[in-house]
């Protein structure tokens, strides 16, 4: 994909994160897209760093003696 790829994508966000974000927007005069894209830009590398559901399933009691492990 390009990086100047832009493709229409329909987002729903709670009202009071929608306002804060229109907020940001407006103290930085951007735009309320370019805000959202930074806000990924910068936490993605930690969203990264939480257990998926898929991993729960590899490991169903992380941490506990004697746990039945899935077979594979």
């Amino acid at each position: 994909m390009s990086a100047n790829d832009a493709r229409k994508q329909s987002l729903y966000f709670p009202e009071d994160m929608l306002v804060e974000i229109g907020r940001e927007a407006q103290r930085l005069d951007r735009s309320l897209s370019w805000i959202v894209q930074q806000a990924w830009r910068i936490s993605k590398t930690d969203l990264r760093r939480m257990p998926s559901p898929n991993d729960m399933i590899d490991d169903p009691l992380p941490g506990v003696p004697g746990a039945p492990k899935p077979t594979p």
